[in-house]
């Protein structure tokens, strides 16, 4: 008999989620703690440089991290957000939404950022549950989010793979658990091999919409980007073939 969590999930047999359910479902009550990394603004979305141009990057990943973090804040299922990161500009207007900023110490790439992050928010609560989630988000929306981390409660490590199905653009850890992340390149299949469950849900695009190229800023930006980067909208000029 195939395990049923509710009448709004059920699992197959390599212990992926699926929902049953709408996209108006209601979050469940607060208790997430998401880490969101984001590298130095001057590093920051290297790849999207050749679609809008040296100038626009920096002020884009800015943005993206904006509208990222403000959209998690805003999720009833969501308690905190920490951002790991080093950036001056970034960590100021990141803090003026409400997010926590945490030094990136080990200085030592992606993964050792988001398990940093993890460390950090659970020295204050070392029974949260915590959550990996990409700066990169623009479109992000709040119900949609809700809904993923619903479907993550019932692992104890999960995971949701990006629009493209190779990467990965949130990891969650239950109490207890250890984040263990393995992001960069095709994280999916290394998060799977890990042993995180996938989540499988329709109707949550704007949680999976990464934005590296330009194609990924021309979806982001057709789903509805959140205000900051919407702002910069009339500047873009995505190159095409980029």
């Amino acid at each position: 008999m195939t395990p049923v969590l509710s009448s709004d999930y059920a699992f197959d047999g390599a212990g992926r989620a699926e929902s049953q359910e709408d996209a108006t479902n209601t979050a469940p009550p607060a208790r997430w703690s998401l880490v969101v990394p984001l590298k130095p603004l001057a590093l920051a979305k290297s790849r999207l440089a050749a679609a809008v141009g040296a100038h626009l990057r920096p002020r884009l990943a800015l943005a993206f991290a904006l509208d990222t973090v403000e959209a998690a804040l805003t999720c009833p299922a969501v308690r905190d957000v920490a951002v790991v990161t080093d950036d001056p500009l970034a960590g100021a207007e990141l803090a003026a939404l409400g997010a926590r900023i945490v030094e990136d110490r080990p200085g030592a790439g992606l993964n050792a950022a988001l398990a940093h992050g993890a460390y950090a928010v659970r020295a204050l609560r070392p029974g949260a549950a915590v959550a990996a989630l990409n700066a990169d988000l623009p479109a992000l929306r709040p119900v949609e989010l809700g809904r993923v981390l619903d479907a993550a409660s019932a692992f104890p490590r999960a995971f949701l793979a990006d629009a493209a199905g190779i990467g990965t653009t949130f990891l969650s850890a239950g109490p207890g658990v250890d984040l263990a992340p393995a992001f960069g390149g095709p994280s999916r299949a290394a998060h799977s091999a890990s042993g995180a469950a996938e989540i499988l849900l329709s109707g949550v695009d704007s949680v999976r919409q990464d934005v590296d190229t330009g194609a990924d800023l021309r979806t982001a930006l057709a789903l509805g980007p959140g205000r900051a980067t919407a702002a910069l909208r009339a500047a873009v000029d995505v190159v095409p073939g980029h």
